[in-house]
């Protein structure tokens, strides 16, 4: 089924209770009907016969228009599923703790997460010419060998390469995880990979992000290449798992 929902750019959570008369996976997505690959929140979660789930979808930014689809993953169709209760919450204004220039840049790299699903590769700036994303059909090394990275930015200038092949894929969620993890390396000038993770998922919680997608950006993307990733990763989402659950603590 297909719920239609006037966003309007505004900031709400929608919480969702659904029953089913069958097991299944039951699928989740929130998505811009007018543009493709703009998916706001995309899960699944698996239910045993008569199972209720009640679930909360944080939506810090939106489009004009918005629809929530509830379906059966391996049929396509929402026959056996009952929603019980649906409510949008509206959210409050964020508290944002950082530099003027990182919020520029949080602001113009959620702006690029929402559209960049769609528009042609080629460069984007900043409005002010501040920050340029370089957005490329795919990411490659010296020899034309496509990176597992997703984005990368300059070391020496706020210029971040982003893969328009890998980007199409996610949620603008981890769109936005992945964009200010590469601005932390920029404005705390590291080249630690920890400390950027950290920083990036900090101002992605600022903001509203939900958690989830936070975690599916650090375990997801990388885990479809445990060969080339190994146990460095594996250390960096133990990082960023319990920096969320204290941040989730001192909220």
């Amino acid at each position: 089924m297909i719920i239609p929902i006037p966003s309007l750019r505004k900031r709400f959570t929608i919480a969702i209770t659904v029953k089913v008369k069958r097991a299944m996976h039951v699928g989740f997505k929130v998505y811009d009907p007018l543009y493709p690959n703009t998916h706001y929140f995309r899960r699944k979660a698996y239910l045993e016969r008569g199972q209720k789930r009640s679930i909360k979808i944080s939506l810090p930014v939106s489009p004009e228009e918005l629809e929530m689809e509830v379906y059966d993953k391996k049929t396509g169709d929402d026959e056996g599923i009952d929603i019980l209760d649906f409510k949008v919450i509206m959210m409050d204004e964020p508290k944002i703790w950082t530099t003027p220039e990182q919020q520029r840049f949080m602001e113009f790299a959620i702006q690029f997460a929402q559209k960049a699903g769609y528009v042609p590769s080629g460069f984007y700036d900043s409005p002010n010419n501040e920050f340029l994303f370089q957005y490329l059909p795919s990411i490659v090394d010296a020899f034309g060998k496509e990176l597992i990275t997703p984005a990368r930015i300059h070391r020496k200038m706020p210029r971040v390469q982003i893969s328009q092949r890998l980007f199409k894929t996610y949620t603008i969620p981890v769109r936005v995880a992945i964009l200010a993890h590469e601005g932390c390396h920029w404005f705390l000038n590291t080249r630690s990979e920890t400390t950027a993770d950290l920083c990036g998922i900090r101002h992605y919680l600022d903001y509203g992000f939900p958690k989830i997608e936070a975690v599916y950006a650090a375990t997801k993307i990388f885990s479809q290449y445990p060969d080339l990733v190994g146990k460095t990763q594996v250390g960096r989402t133990k990082d960023i798992v319990q920096f969320i659950d204290k941040y989730t603590l001192a909220q």
